[in-house]
């Protein structure tokens, strides 16, 4: 008889503590484990915002599955495209454009999620994302090429439209990112003796009341007050109107000259959930609280992509899409999967919130640990801790203490690497979301395939 075969989609923090705990706990003989990711490592998003600033490494945060020689999980490099949960089969995308089906036994979706869009004009065509390390090492690059054009640009106004910078988003990410990347010009613009520090202007703005609500109106305050001091100028209950290639129009009437537009504003589940054709929570899949798809037998989804009933909270609420319970949910997923192979009782998923942080950069940051508001170094402290005992390998840790270390003594180099010689890209040439199926075209492949066969 043929082993049982688990199919893992994804590599985020969901997918690879699921892949890990499996190697772990499941004998050689009992499964064959096949992970389907286009990437052969984890990236740990939380800090992102430090590699656009050049803080951190890109090579820092991305976490090689190759790395080790003692784990088994086959890696199939691509991205799943769709699902047929009756006939069992992923459709996949391989990284060289071919497509093949994928069949499992059992199937872990934790494909994580996408940057949220709107019907803006412009937006895909002239904004920058922040979900990727691609789009945060070229973000890097563009905002010290700002600088270099505008030391080069004998034009006032094209000098100033160059030193203007637009970020959308009021949460962790859009929050992180103008914080870091302000810090960035700031310290870099000394080096451009024929500019004035004062055409540099950021702009942070977002059409929630409030900036990171989650932390409270006391932290929330205080971040938004750090901000400010430091010049960005933060505008809320505002959007974008429409978006050009040398402007932008916020929804209060204001054009801000800029080349640069970076959108945070939120994220949401992979296109990959509604290729199931089951139930949804605005756009995550509904699953028990064992993680199970319910109807199909052999479907578990967690992370970004799942609304996992929060059952620490109750009320109905389900779980947020944060690091800290995708991490819990890949091991109790992989726990699941184990037991339904063995013929044992799941267990639903509960996990108490440990709270939350901001690294604002230098020694700015505000924390909410276990519910304690804190600010500033002490603040910094708890941010960077938690995130560097949050780096999956010993090898990853070293790297980055090394680089925060290196950065704190040396400082910046304010070096690009040249992406600006080539194409400009945009949000849209990042996330490819027009590569998923529909449940239709999904069965027809399906079917289709099964015919050619023998």
């Amino acid at each position: 008889m043929t082993r049982p075969r688990i199919l893992v989609v994804g590599a985020g923090f969901a997918g690879v503590e699921c892949v890990r705990r499996l190697e772990r706990k499941l004998a050689p003989a009992e499964a064959d484990v096949t992970l389907v990711t286009p990437f052969s490592y984890q990236l740990y998003l939380p800090l992102l915002p430090q590699v656009a600033s050049g803080v951190l490494t890109p090579q820092s945060i991305a976490l090689s599955l190759r790395r080790s020689r003692k784990y088994r999980t086959r890696i199939l490099p691509g991205g799943a495209i769709g699902v047929d949960p009756k006939a069992k089969v992923c459709v996949v995308r391989t990284i060289n454009d071919k497509i093949v089906n994928e069949p499992y036994d059992y199937i872990v979706l934790a494909p994580g999620s996408v940057t949220r869009t709107f019907d803006i004009p412009g937006l895909t065509d002239h904004a920058f994302g922040m979900k990727t390390l691609a789009e945060a090492a070229y973000i890097r690059d563009h905002v010290i090429t700002q600088l270099d054009l505008a030391d080069a640009s004998d034009d006032p106004a094209e000098r100033a439209a160059r030193l203007q910078f637009v970020v959308v988003g009021g949460g962790y990410a859009g929050t992180e990112t103008a914080a870091c990347l302000q810090r960035l010009t700031h310290a870099a613009v000394t080096r451009y003796p024929r500019l004035d520090p004062g055409l540099i202007k950021w702009h942070l703005i977002d059409i929630a009341p409030k900036l990171m609500p989650e932390l409270g109106d006391k932290l929330g305050r205080s971040a938004q007050e750090i901000l400010k001091r430091r010049g960005i100028d933060v505008s809320l209950g505002v959007s974008i109107d429409k978006a050009g290639a040398e402007e932008v129009t916020f929804t209060d009437g204001r054009v801000v000259p800029t080349h640069t537009l970076i959108w945070t504003a939120g994220v949401v589940a992979s296109p990959l959930m509604a290729t199931l054709g089951a139930e949804t929570v605005r756009g995550r899949l509904a699953v028990t609280p064992e993680m199970c798809l319910p109807g199909h037998d052999g479907v578990f989804a967690l992370g970004d992509s799942a609304a996992v009933p929060d059952l620490a909270k109750g009320d109905g609420a389900v779980c947020p899409p944060t690091a800290q319970h995708a991490m819990r949910q890949g091991r109790k997923v992989a726990d699941n999967v184990i037991a339904t192979l063995r013929g044992q009782p799941m267990q639903p998923y509960v996990h108490h919130d440990l709270g939350l942080v901001v690294d604002l950069g230098g020694k700015d940051a505000v924390s909410k640990p276990l519910g304690v508001e804190l600010r500033g170094v002490l603040a910094q402290a708890v941010a960077r801790g938690y995130h560097w005992s949050a780096l999956r390998t010993n090898v990853a840790k070293a790297r980055v203490m090394t680089n925060w270390l290196l950065n704190a003594v040396a400082g910046d180099d304010f070096v690009r690497t040249g992406f600006q010689a080539r194409k400009p890209v945009r949000l849209k040439d990042f996330e490819f979301t027009d590569v998923y199926l529909t449940p239709e075209q999904v069965r027809a492949r399906v079917e289709g395939k099964a015919l050619e066969g023998p």
